[in-house]
């Protein structure tokens, strides 16, 4: 499997400049069937505070947009988008869908980033997903996701072997991105996609840095800091293998006390 990173400068809530935006990213991209597409955080609006003008209506918008990419190219899609909860705030999401347009999952982000009010506007998430998605089990997450180890470690208890970061992460602090993903990793012998938007929106500058990293910690692809399609390939045995010879993950022990 590829993986394909989708990482432009995301039209500031304009769902449809940003559909015509991945269209032409992804053709450019000749995707191969049974490839991955993975789009940013709120890849269709941006990262925006304002989940009554950005999230999907009931005729589901954005979901429909994704799901008829995966169609055409006959790949995974995962990509972020924004949903209402019932309290009329929103759910900052990740879906992914299969390549005949199935969505097979929708994970809501766990840590909302207070810094900006992300908790006041958006419900936090409270369930880690993982789905399989060809050789790998791929459990999703949303950029602030990245500073909190523990649920990746317990995405990979339960077998995931691919950790993917939709992110709209600033420039400010890109170095904890690249730095970040390597650690997930490391410790948890997966591979790692993070997939970032670059450009400007009314706050935040992004410099992009788009990357996929190998279960070793090897940074196998990255991207700067202008539109592209990052394409790297995934090789499934190269987790198997590891976690074989070097079963860092066996030595958990997730009942010990320290004091």
């Amino acid at each position: 499997m590829r993986t394909i990173v989708l990482q432009y400068d995301i039209a500031w809530e304009d769902r449809e400049a940003n559909i015509a935006t991945v269209s032409r990213l992804a053709e450019t991209a000749k995707p191969e069937p049974g490839d991955l597409l993975v789009l940013p955080e709120m890849g269709l609006t941006g990262f925006s505070m304002s989940p009554a003008r950005v999230a999907d209506s009931e005729a589901r918008e954005t979901e429909s947009a994704l799901s008829a990419l995966a169609v055409r190219h006959r790949t995974y899609v995962i990509g972020g988008y924004v949903s209402r909860a019932p309290d009329g705030r929103g759910r900052n999401q990740a879906l992914l869908a299969l390549p005949d347009g199935a969505i097979a999952a929708v994970y809501t982000k766990i840590h909302p980033f207070s810094h900006t009010g992300e908790h006041r506007r958006y419900e936090a998430g409270r369930e880690i997903v993982t789905v399989s998605c060809g050789d790998f089990v791929v459990a999703p997450f949303i950029c602030y996701d990245l500073r909190f180890p523990e649920i990746f470690r317990t995405a990979a208890r339960r077998g995931a072997t691919l950790l993917v970061v939709v992110a709209s992460w600033p420039e400010a602090r890109h170095a904890h991105w690249r730095a970040l993903l390597q650690a997930r990793a490391i410790e948890n012998q997966c591979w790692v996609v993070g997939s970032n938007r670059c450009g400007r929106d009314p706050k935040f500058t992004y410099r992009g840095g788009s990357i996929v990293v190998d279960p070793f910690g090897t940074i196998v692809a990255e991207a700067d800091a202008g539109e592209t399609a990052l394409a790297a390939a995934l090789d499934a045995e190269a987790v198997h293998g590891l976690r074989r010879s070097f079963p860092v993950l066996e030595d958990l022990e997730p009942h010990r006390t320290l004091a």
